[in-house]
């Protein structure tokens, strides 16, 4: 059994060279490069063509992708891996807090990616871990993992257009009295810090709508969409209109309650990369932050 990943696609357009249709599909040129040296291949209608092809409307062509190596480095785990949804293409993953997306010093394995790996070689899969979103370790909620490079490449452009929408929810520190603003301020790493944020003039663009769910004397339980994905964007934001994140005490947050970031990522829908079909899902508040206002 071929266990190369592949694409398939029916042709639309007359006299349409292989290599255009390709470039149409969403293919990068590095994508095709590889193809052709490192043990690729192009079929139309079922036979081996190079992409001076010319089609026809109603070509059917298969586009097998190299074997892809596992990053160096990575260790395979076999554990707790929460899985939303998967396909040939993807997964969409419900992470607890303190799970790391990816491998750190600090954290050198235990993370999604290494549980993700795992789960991989179990099904006897040859891929690496693509992560599309990634979210802090403290963080909780749903991530999305390509299961091939030329995916990871196709949400990355979605990334970019800004056709992943998140929304997450939290509880923030104090009672936030609008119901709902637009919180429009740059971001940029902190002078004297390599991981801290603030909001600063030289800062990329950033942009987050908070909606008040729930309030009390002391807490707030906010909704927040992000139109930008600048790095710690949402408690960086929250801290700067003076409502940092409860268990936040990298952003002026207090641990009394929580003993980390009260965030989650509840809700996210995107385009499949394939079937261009319109996906969603939703991930329940963790019960540690629900306790904390209700």
């Amino acid at each position: 059994m071929d266990k190369r990943f592949q694409v398939q696609f029916v042709n639309t357009a007359e006299n349409e060279l292989l290599r255009d249709a390709i470039a149409r599909w969403g293919i990068s040129r590095r994508a095709l490069t590889a193809i052709k040296f490192n043990g690729g291949a192009i079929f139309v209608n079922g036979e081996e063509k190079n992409v001076r092809q010319r089609l026809a409307a109603g070509d059917v062509v298969t586009i097998l992708f190299p074997l892809e190596e596992a990053s160096e480095g990575l260790v395979a785990q076999h554990g707790a891996l929460s899985v939303v949804y998967e396909d040939e293409a993807l997964l969409v993953v419900d992470k607890p807090a303190f799970m790391s997306s990816i491998p750190s010093r600090e954290h050198p394995d235990g993370s999604i990616a290494n549980f993700v790996y795992g789960y991989f070689e179990q099904q006897q899969l040859a891929s690496t871990v693509h992560i599309v979103t990634r979210l802090d370790r403290d963080t909780s909620g749903l991530m999305i993992i390509a299961k091939h490079r030329h995916i990871h490449h196709l949400m990355s452009g979605q990334q970019k257009k800004g056709c992943i929408h998140r929304e997450y929810e939290a509880i923030a520190e104090g009672s936030i009295l609008k119901d709902q603003q637009s919180i429009i301020a740059p971001i940029g790493r902190k002078d004297t810090s390599i991981i801290e944020r603030e909001v600063r003039e030289d800062g990329q663009f950033a942009h987050t709508d908070v909606t008040v769910l729930a309030r009390n004397n002391e807490l707030t339980h906010i909704r927040l969409k992000l139109h930008t994905g600048r790095t710690h964007q949402i408690r960086v934001h929250m801290a700067y209109i003076g409502h940092p994140l409860a268990g936040d005490e990298l952003y002026g947050g207090s641990r009394s309650l929580l003993n980390r970031q009260a965030l989650h990522c509840r809700f996210i829908q995107f385009e499949h990369p394939i079937t261009k079909e319109r996906m969603q899902f939703e991930s329940k508040l963790p019960k540690e932050m629900t306790t904390l206002i209700y």
